[in-house]
């Protein structure tokens, strides 16, 4: 897919324009808080600053623009004696001692009180405690002692000596040569004063001997304001730039765009040439990329281009692919989208996203639109058992008024793929939207052949690879299933480091997808091994008698899967696949699915686990053959079943009974006869072939595997000429 790098420009100019953007609001953040500070100055709260400015700790201040920046002195410890004496005849007790600044020292430094003194008993404590201070020592102020006597009487010493009701008490502060600074950094401080001057005039000029007032600054709040809001509006216009930039589709931010991508035929390197084995589907969508080439050859007749087409089948039966060869062979606009990438979890985005879509197609047209999985949107609206789906249903509604609404797409041509058309709303594959549709079948096995020869052109391949023989085996493969087998088989060839890739690799690539790996720590007893080598044998006796010629028995293995298998016998379909098999012909497939267990059963006389699976396809096959296709005795030409349908859609919430229980009852027992007979049609063949049962099965006891010409040549020796049972 080609990049469009005028897109890729503006994206790169979105980038830039970011990453500008960014760097220039840190650069704001970086300035605002660089002119937001002063001059590398700490910023302190006021009730910081006042406390500091009563303690005497504020040498300067200058006040500009309600901010005061302080010099603080340094912050020294000082050191004081402490000395209370007791001068009464009774004993007193010391229980507090405070400073009329820095509170009480019990706290600061420890100091057991209460202290009790006896008559005529000194106390003295040397305590530090910071001031602040140019240097030397400070008057430390005015100190209280408060001690009580015997009789709970309280007495309060200031200073010197006091004396209350007879007791006297000292207090002697002296200062010693033990001073030394403390702080010696935080030299300036800030603080943003309060807006009543009152508040903090009288508080500067008692403590602080310098105060200056300088005039306010020319356009300071102005200056302030728009640092502040500068990277906000910023931001803003950034995100509205972008905003209108990447939103085109009117939805919430860009989701309301459409996620659909324009292939160039020259970006893919897929053609028709790429696509085998569904060449009438290529026929019609090869007619879609003619008409636009030469719409003259068409317009003569009056002949109009399908306004949509519709591709039904299976998973992995190459519908991308054929929407990919087409992208690479249609010289006009492809745009590619898948159905979910309509649904979002906002009503209404993905209406907005077709519109969205559709102005962009018309805008190229002509053009085609691709939509992959289109059962994504285009449910089947107001069904099921929890209803509708709001989103969904007004996204699908918005789609099928753009394909045909009141006003017409000429030149645009929608492509869309689904496995599951039951699921689609009505009024979506209605001629005039869809009309024409086109199943995608599985492929058959020249069909097969032809995608192998395509995936085999790019890889080297040994001379002893048939992709017929691989396409014979491989019945149900559709297209994915063939390009993944190859791989596989490149995979284990390049593992083995070989040269080539040769059919023996194929054939376990094969088994490894359809069957699982080889458990080689696995070991089975030498019963289990002998009742699987006869169980194999049985089923490859009736299918040698019973099958065509060109149904020949290609491999028989006795060697453990991790898929459950224990033993697998295969032979290869013909290459004319028949699409209509007779009665006889399906029996014969019931008495090869009841061989196995039949061959346990002549051969050991009890039976084994591994019959489960061949019970199972014979029990539905039988089904079938009474059921729908009347193939019975007692019933007759009548179809019982029934055309499934789904709950969830609404179809079927009570399923009915339709027959009566005499018919289900009968056919019940027809099946019961149908398989109770090919039962014993297998025990005759194997009863009547029990010696070569006998080889057959020693055999693959021997060798655990048998293929190919090797079988072939062991089963025309034993059983030389095909008998009917």
């Amino acid at each position: 897919m080609e990049r469009d790098p005028m897109r890729d420009l503006r994206n790169r100019n979105l980038r830039n324009i970011a990453f500008i953007t960014i760097v220039v609001i840190l650069g704001l953040i970086l300035l605002q808080s660089w002119f937001g500070r002063g001059n590398g100055s700490t910023e302190i709260s006021f009730t910081r600053f006042r406390e500091i400015v009563e303690r005497g700790g504020v040498s300067q201040v200058r006040i500009r623009d309600d901010v005061a920046y302080a010099t603080v002195r340094p912050l020294i410890e000082a050191e004081f004696q402490l000395v209370v004496e007791n001068r009464s005849d009774e004993t007193l007790t010391l229980v507090s001692l405070s400073h009329d600044r820095y509170g009480e020292f019990d706290g600061y430094e420890t100091i057991l009180l209460p202290v009790v003194l006896a008559p005529y008993e000194t106390f003295a404590k040397n305590v530090r405690y910071p001031v602040y201070g140019e240097s030397g020592y400070r008057d430390p102020g005015i100190m209280t002692a408060v001690l009580l006597a015997a009789d709970g009487t309280r007495i309060t010493a200031t200073d010197n000596t006091v004396d209350l009701g007879g007791y006297a008490s000292q207090i002697l502060v002296s200062k010693t040569e033990q001073d030394k600074a403390m702080v010696e950094s935080g030299s300036e401080v800030e603080a943003r004063l309060p807006e009543d001057v009152a508040l903090y005039h009288t508080l500067l000029s008692e403590n602080v001997g310098d105060v200056e007032y300088e005039p306010p600054s020319s356009g300071g709040f102005l200056m302030t304001l728009l640092i502040s809001l500068l990277p906000i509006v910023l931001l803003i216009g950034v995100w509205i730039y972008i905003m209108r930039r990447t939103q085109t589709g009117g939805g919430a931010l860009s989701f309301g765009q459409s996620k659909a991508k324009l292939v160039q035929p020259a970006s893919t390197e897929i053609t028709f040439a790429d696509v085998a084995g569904i060449d009438e589907v290529k026929e019609e969508v090869e007619e879609i990329v003619d008409y636009l080439k030469d719409q003259k050859r068409f317009v003569r007749l009056g002949a109009e281009v399908p306004k949509g087409v519709l591709l039904i089948g299976a998973p992995g039966t190459g519908k991308t692919l054929l929407a990919k060869a087409i992208a690479g062979e249609a010289e006009v606009p492809f745009f590619s989208i898948s159905g979910s990438d309509f649904v979002e979890m906002f009503v209404g985005v993905g209406a907005a996203r077709v519109r969205d879509m559709f102005e962009k197609a018309k805008g190229s047209a002509p053009c085609i639109i691709f939509i992959d999985e289109i059962d994504a949107v285009g449910r089947m609206r107001g069904a099921g058992l929890g209803g509708g789906h709001d989103e969904r249903e007004q996204t699908l509604n918005q789609l099928l008024a753009e394909m045909d609404g009141f006003q017409p797409n000429k030149g645009i041509i929608i492509l869309a793929a689904t496995n599951r058309p039951d699921v689609l709303d009505p009024a979506l594959l209605r001629p005039g939207r869809f009309d024409r549709r086109i199943t995608v079948p599985f492929p058959t096995a020249s069909e097969r052949m032809a995608i192998l020869n395509v995936h085999l052109r790019t890889r080297v391949i040994s001379e002893d690879v048939d992709p017929e023989v691989i396409a014979r085996q491989t019945p149900g493969y559709v297209g994915a299933d063939l390009r993944n087998l190859c791989n596989e088989a490149a995979l284990l060839a390049a593992r083995k480091d070989k040269a080539s890739i040769e059919m023996v690799d194929f054939e376990e690539a094969r088994d490894r997808l359809s069957l699982g790996l080889r458990r080689k720590n696995v070991v089975p007893t030498q019963k289990e091994r002998r009742l699987k080598a006869y169980h194999e044998s049985g089923h490859a006796i009736t299918a040698h008698v019973l099958l065509s010629e060109d149904q020949k028995v290609h491999r028989i293995s006795i060697l453990p899967r991790s898929g459950g298998s224990g033993g697998v016998t295969e032979f290869l379909q013909p290459l004319q696949e028949r699409w209509h098999p007779t009665q006889e012909e399906l029996g014969n497939q019931l008495v090869f699915a009841l061989g196995g267990r039949a061959a346990e059963e002549v051969a050991l006389g009890e039976f084994a686990y591994g019959s489960q699976s061949d019970l199972r396809t014979a029990t539905q096959l039988a089904t079938e053959m009474v059921i729908e296709m009347g193939m019975n005795e007692e019933l007759g030409p009548i179809s019982l079943g029934r055309e499934r349908r789904n709950v969830f859609l609404g179809e079927e919430l009570v399923r009915s009974s339709e027959h009566s229980e005499d018919m289900k009852r009968a056919a019940d027992k027809e099946i019961q006869s149908l398989l109770a007979r090919s039962y014993t049609r297998a025990k005759e063949i194997l009863c009547k072939y029990r010696d070569e049962l006998e080889d057959l099965a020693n055999a693959v006891l021997e060798k655990e595997e048998l293929a190919g010409p090797e079988l072939d040549g062991l089963l025309t020796q034993l059983i030389p000429l095909p008998a009917p049972g």
